[in-house]
């Protein structure tokens, strides 16, 4: 199965696009709709209506499959870093969509950081264990309808987000066999079972 590192067009200056408030993940062909990199939201303060969570990890997996085309994403720490900048530098911080389709006013990233300590990081003081150099993020919700009807009622549970990114190179199965999920990996193992069986069938 191949394993692709996504990358930043730097060329393009293109990167994320928006944060997307989500249950179930959409199917998008020229964008990445990164439902796997989910984590459950943190309700950090529900006067001031302000959630947490996860927005990018670096070096994780994630499955990915377009028609019978089947295989991994992942992005490097230096990738999650340039994307968090441009996301602000380029005034995005406003950009907001509901499970990828509608877009949203209301919501608002007012904080934006990279987890750099494990365990004094702000993150684990609300129960999250996130691998460092995570991009984390703090959004407001300021749209009545969002917030009654989406977040206090756990329609929606994390953050996802949307993007262009470019394919670089296949990374080695090896590298990245110990970041898999013990799922994940035992279907790559039952992948590489098959793989072999298919060999000896033509030898």
């Amino acid at each position: 199965m191949r394993i692709v590192e996504l990358i930043l067009d730097e060329d393009q200056e293109i990167g994320i696009e928006a944060i997307s408030v989500v249950e179930n993940p959409a199917i998008e062909e020229d964008f990445i709709a990164l439902k796997s990199q989910e984590f459950k939201l943190a309700e950090v303060d529900k006067e001031r209506r302000i959630l947490m969570g996860a927005l990018l990890i670096p070096n994780k997996p994630i499955y990915r499959r377009n028609g019978e085309d089947e295989y991994y994403i992942y992005f490097s720490k230096d990738t999650v870093l340039k994307a968090s900048q441009m996301y602000l530098t380029q005034g995005k911080q406003n950009n907001s969509t509901l499970e990828h389709q509608y877009a949203i006013e209301g919501l608002s990233l007012v904080e934006s950081w990279l987890v750099e300590d494990k365990v004094h990081d702000k993150s684990v003081k609300y129960g999250m264990d996130l691998p460092l150099g995570t991009w984390v993020g703090s959004v407001k919700v300021n749209n009545d309808k969002i917030w009654n009807e989406f977040v206090k009622t756990g329609k929606v549970k994390g953050f996802s987000i949307e993007g262009y990114f470019a394919d670089k190179m296949e990374r080695p199965k090896e590298e990245i066999k110990d970041e898999l999920s013990k799922e994940d990996l035992q279907v790559q193992q039952i992948i590489d079972i098959i793989k072999e069986h298919d060999n000896e069938k033509q030898i």
